[in-house]
């Protein structure tokens, strides 16, 4: 798949662009304050497709989609930096994720998330279904 950035004002997504630990840590350590220091290649070896965006150069939202091989894809690890939030990127990210997947042959995207982000993911589209969960 071939990166297609596009542009809205100086924030740009971008699909699958290569990416080091050290940018994705950077962001998740500034976004989720329990993060610890990942190797994230051997998780972008299996995905999907990621979009993530840059503003100035400087990665500011990542979101990640695993396939099953099939029909269903899934999102993972939407993140947005905290200075970058609330202004509607993270909706451009999950939207950007979901035309992507369609075009890699997902018909249906999943996504979990805990209650205080339904509103979220109602922006971009989905809608709650009934789901099982079980810690291993």
């Amino acid at each position: 798949m071939v990166n297609s950035p596009a542009q809205n004002g100086d924030t740009v997504l971008t699909v699958r662009p290569e990416l080091t630990d050290d940018d994705l840590n950077e962001l998740f350590s500034a976004s989720w304050p329990n993060h610890t220091p990942t190797a994230f290649a051997p998780m972008l070896a299996r995905s999907l497709v990621w979009i993530t965006a840059s503003r100035d150069g400087r990665l500011v939202g990542f979101v990640n989609v695993v396939g099953d091989g099939g029909l269903h894809a899934f999102i993972l690890d939407t993140t947005v930096h905290p200075d970058e939030r609330r202004q509607g990127l993270g909706v451009r990210l999950v939207r950007a994720a979901a035309d992507e997947a369609k075009t890699c042959g997902a018909e249906w995207l999943h996504v979990d998330y805990e209650p205080h982000l339904e509103s979220f993911y109602a922006q971009c589209g989905f809608r709650p279904t009934a789901a099982g969960l079980m810690r291993l």
